[in-house]
């Protein structure tokens, strides 16, 4: 081999491990480009994780504090110990919306797991999922796609995941409910393009991402996920991150700072959003207590959003 024909070789070969939808000019458009006219204020809905909520012992009070706090709405996981219809119950009496459930299931029975049996678990958890969403009158399911690990290899787990997944989207899609895959630590989606390949090759309107504010700052910058990310954000966990806690008392202590007060760019993160014309629902997952807790959550939310 000549050398003109090896650096020929070497550039088609490249194109093939890169991938080139990844690194294409469309990809790129189709992230920036608005869901709606960009705006001077960003219409974001505040909410929590319910399980965030402790002291009120019953399931109306917990709805009727959030109400009070000025919330617009909340999450719940599925399955879960508290009866859908207590759920309902609440929701109606107060006005206050279930907006998302979020797949209680999808870390002990991993779509990416090497055995069948563990797989078909996952599978039967998200169409639970999806199926109380719809009861519940929740617009979304938010779950973690897969985990590479030791025992999974990064490649394996694209593809058990997207094959498994893709089982149930004619639910999804006879439901309409949304599939919001969340960005966590699980050694998988590592990167915003990929990110938006991924949910893309599902070819479908209701799969998108679940974008977690907090968990992108260990390795990288909301902003810049949010501007490659673009239409495929469905909805925002938020939460704060250190880089110096994280240097200095390890990866894990980086979550033990206040939103507002750790390394996130909080007016970036807005123009960001604004850019591509977000509004809907961000929801706080940090940790929760009674009312003067939450009351500063809810504070911290609206200067961190606007």
């Amino acid at each position: 081999m000549d050398r003109r024909d090896f650096v020929k070789s070497s550039s088609l070969a490249a194109a093939g491990v890169l991938g080139t939808p990844i690194l294409s000019s469309k990809l790129g458009e189709q992230s920036t480009k608005p869901t709606s006219a960009p705006s001077q204020e960003l219409k974001i809905k505040m909410a929590v994780k319910f399980g965030m909520v402790q002291g009120p012992k019953t399931v109306l009070a917990r709805f009727e504090l959030l109400k009070k706090l000025g919330f617009d709405g909340v999450e719940v996981g599925r399955p879960a110990k508290t009866p859908l219809k207590e759920l309902i119950a609440a929701s109606t009496a107060t006005g206050l919306p279930i907006h998302g459930v979020v797949d209680s299931d999808h870390w002990n029975n991993r779509f990416s797991d090497p055995r069948p049996e563990i797989r078909k678990k996952a599978v039967a958890a998200l169409e639970g999922a999806i199926r109380d969403a719809k009861t519940l009158g929740a617009s979304s399911v938010l779950v973690v796609p897969g985990v590479v690990d030791q025992s999974v290899r990064y490649d394996e787990c694209y593809q058990r995941s997207q094959t498994e997944i893709r089982k149930v989207l004619p639910l999804a899609t006879e439901l309409n409910i949304k599939i919001a895959f969340e960005n966590v630590w699980n050694n998988f989606l590592l990167s915003p393009l990929e990110a938006a390949r991924y949910c893309d090759e599902f070819e479908s309107p209701l799969v998108g991402f679940y974008f977690d504010v907090g968990n992108v700052i260990r390795y990288g910058w909301p902003e810049h996920w949010i501007h490659a990310l673009g239409h495929r954000i469905f909805k925002l966990d938020v939460k704060e991150y250190s880089r110096k806690k994280q240097f200095d008392e390890g990866p894990w202590k980086g979550f033990k700072v206040k939103i507002g007060d750790g390394d996130c760019n909080w007016p970036g993160v807005r123009k960001a959003l604004k850019a591509i014309g977000y509004s809907g629902w961000a929801t706080a997952e940090v940790g929760g207590s009674g009312e003067e807790r939450l009351a500063d959550i809810k504070a911290r939310m609206d200067r961190a959003l606007g």
